[in-house]
């Protein structure tokens, strides 16, 4: 049956054992952020545990040389979520703190859910950013543009 297909790969996803090569570090990082901490599925558990996580992946970004510059002068636009920069001509670079995810662990899972089902957007991890104290995951996505105005009704 295809869903339970589906199940499985999803399974094996964020579990770490399948994916494409934009994942490994998405599911690296994930692995690296579960290693360690009590087991907890509730979102309020999760939130006060995101500064713990938020410090262990400063930790982790240090050793494995994950912290990345980002060039101000290519800042493109900044939503509620993300702040975007220009990388090339066929790609962007966003910045995003986690702020609406209960973990970065989720987070991470997000972008894990988000490339298998929108392969043609996908996130990879190229790092991390730290502006002002405040941790961003920074990722690299191709630069789509837009040939028409989207009605968010449809979305």
């Amino acid at each position: 049956m295809e869903i339970n297909r589906i199940k499985h790969e999803l399974q094996n996803l964020i579990s770490g054992e399948s994916g494409s090569s934009y994942d490994a570090l998405i599911q690296t990082t994930a692995s690296y952020l579960r290693s360690g901490k009590k087991t907890s599925p509730m979102a309020e558990e999760k939130h006060k545990n995101k500064p713990e996580e938020t410090k262990r992946l400063i930790k982790f970004a240090r050793q494995n040389k994950l912290l990345v510059s980002i060039n101000a002068n290519n800042f493109v636009s900044q939503g509620a979520e993300q702040k975007v920069y220009i990388k090339d001509e066929t790609s962007v670079i966003k910045l995003n703190d986690s702020i609406y995810y209960a973990s970065w662990e989720d987070y991470f899972y997000n972008l894990l859910l988000h490339n298998y089902f929108f392969a043609d957007t996908s996130y990879r991890l190229l790092g991390f950013n730290l502006q002002d104290n405040i941790l961003y995951a920074v990722v690299q996505q191709p630069y789509i543009e837009a040939d028409k105005i989207v009605d968010l009704e449809d979305v």
